[in-house]
């Protein structure tokens, strides 16, 4: 009769198990697909999407000199957009991405924990405004945080079964990730601090390490090119405070306000909710943000979409918070159990409050899924100059790169000639194509009456000039012979302009 009870029991908890895994995962898709087509690509979705779209030896032959740490991304969305090229399917592995990432969150919480705690997790995971941002972006990051979430898993695994083919399932999936993004590979400080505080043995720091190095091993000569690639992150600058309090708001739910702060509560109290739970969780939250913030004193590499797979610690400490709130507060009632109130009605009632929350942080979802709402949004300027253009207008690109939104958009395009390209990204290995020397600018732009600007919102609107030589000449040849007439903003910083020769005003 004991062995039937504890068979009905331990199905009993299997299925509790597979609920909470399954409703994050399905709350993180449905967010994920909601607003999915926004109408617009920005800057680096759009490099995602003209790069995917070329031939593999052309993405090869890119990666030898730009972008190496993307080169897995991009070979990647080449297979996936032959299927059929468009924005909305470019971002379609990165909401699978996060919904793989919810589910294996909460698996985590429900190990490490219970199935309450696990479902809590996941859905916190869900509806954090910053998970549902990069859910919906043509880029890595959450898929890299899925990699992350699997490895951190796996890692849970191999402690409880202490086997060696665990192990290098554990070192496969970091090395397959940490070529995804290579800081992914700050995971590794953040496990090594799990082992030290689960104060496992020596044959398990062997397990780990070899299949930690096998890894590093993998991930080496990556990091040996983008090294020589470093120039494309110069534009990041030294984070300081502001940055550090910025990503303590991203990974919290709810920006500012009551939720806000009773979700760092839970958190705080999730720390000492349970040793096994805290020892994985707050490691990965602290420790990976808090390295890459450190090394960006000496040389800048810090941004905070590079440490989004960090943001799952908040998520299961907040959740284990939760659960030892509720279990001392079931505790106080007069016959109370001494152990944790199993009732559905309690795991419900989390998932209640898990609703308020994110009906409190509605707003900032929805604006999130607006085009304007990004950096960029090309697909309005390729409108602008699509309704504008006359034939025989010309368009000039500064900085050069934002030629990737017209290349993106190319139907806005066709009355307007872009007077600096002398050949294109695919053929000359490059994102933007390679463009003319001042003197042919100089005497393509004599033939021209009218010309279109795309450039930072700073340039057309304060006057202040471009870092670059090169863009700051390009800018100076328009304005010698040309005036400005229209200027037509877009997105949080570029703007459109219209320019036309003074001569023909």
């Amino acid at each position: 009769m004991t062995s039937v009870i504890q068979g009905v029991e331990n199905d009993a908890s299997r299925r509790a198990q597979v609920i909470a895994v399954a409703v994050p995962a399905a709350v993180m898709l449905g967010l994920g697909l909601w607003g999915l087509d926004r109408g617009g690509m920005w800057g680096d979705e759009s490099v995602s999407y003209l790069v995917a779209r070329r031939t593999v030896p052309q993405i090869w032959r890119l990666l030898h000199t730009v972008d190496a740490v993307h080169g897995l991304y991009y070979l990647g969305m080449h297979y996936v957009l032959a299927l059929h090229p468009g924005e909305v399917v470019l971002r379609l592995p990165s909401v699978l991405g996060a919904a793989l990432a919810a589910g294996l969150i909460a698996a985590l919480g429900s190990r490490l924990a219970r199935p309450r705690v696990g479902l809590w997790a996941g859905l916190l995971y869900a509806i954090t405004p910053m998970t549902g941002h990069y859910a919906q972006e043509g880029r890595s990051y959450a898929l890299v945080s899925a990699g992350v979430a699997g490895t951190t898993l796996l890692l849970v695994r191999a402690l409880r079964e202490r086997r060696t083919r665990a192990w290098w399932a554990y070192g496969g999936l970091l090395a397959l990730t940490s070529v995804l993004h290579e800081l992914a590979v700050l995971v590794l400080l953040a496990h090594a601090t799990t082992l030290a505080l689960a104060r496992v043995p020596r044959a398990v720091w062997f397990g780990w390490a070899r299949g930690a190095g096998a890894a590093v091993v993998v991930l080496l000569p990556l990091v040996w090119v983008s090294e020589g690639q470093s120039g494309q992150v110069a534009w990041l600058r030294r984070p300081g405070r502001p940055q550090v309090e910025e990503l303590v708001r991203s990974f919290a739910v709810g920006g500012a306000g009551a939720v806000f702060w009773a979700y760092v509560l839970l958190v705080a109290v999730g720390v000492w909710a349970g040793r096994r739970l805290t020892a994985v969780a707050l490691p990965l939250l602290v420790l990976p943000p808090a390295t890459l913030l450190l090394a960006s004193q000496i040389q800048p590499l810090y941004d905070d979409r590079y440490v989004l797979y960090a943001l799952a610690g908040a998520p299961l400490l907040a959740a284990a918070g939760a659960d030892r709130l509720l279990t001392a507060a079931v505790g106080l009632l007069p016959g109370a159990s001494p152990r944790p109130h199993p009732h559905p009605l309690v795991a419900l009632a989390g998932v209640l409050a898990v609703a308020l929350a994110f009906v409190d942080g509605l707003p900032q979802q929805r604006a999130d899924r607006k085009a304007d709402h990004r950096p960029e949004n090309f697909a309005a300027v390729s409108a602008v100059v699509a309704r504008q253009a006359r034939p025989g207008d010309a368009v000039l690109f500064l900085p050069a790169f934002w030629r990737v939104g017209a290349l993106a958009y190319p139907q806005g395009y066709r009355e307007a000639r872009d007077v600096a390209l002398t050949e294109s990204g695919p053929r000359s290995g490059t994102l933007s194509g390679l463009e003319a020397p001042p003197a042919e600018l100089r005497r393509r732009l004599a033939s021209v009456n009218r010309v279109w600007v795309v450039a930072p919102a700073y340039v057309l609107k304060s006057r202040r000039y471009p870092s670059d030589p090169t863009e700051r000449l390009k800018l100076a040849l328009v304005e010698e012979h040309f005036t400005p007439v229209e200027d037509y903003g877009s997105g949080r910083r570029m703007t459109l302009g219209l320019y036309v020769r003074r001569s023909s005003l």
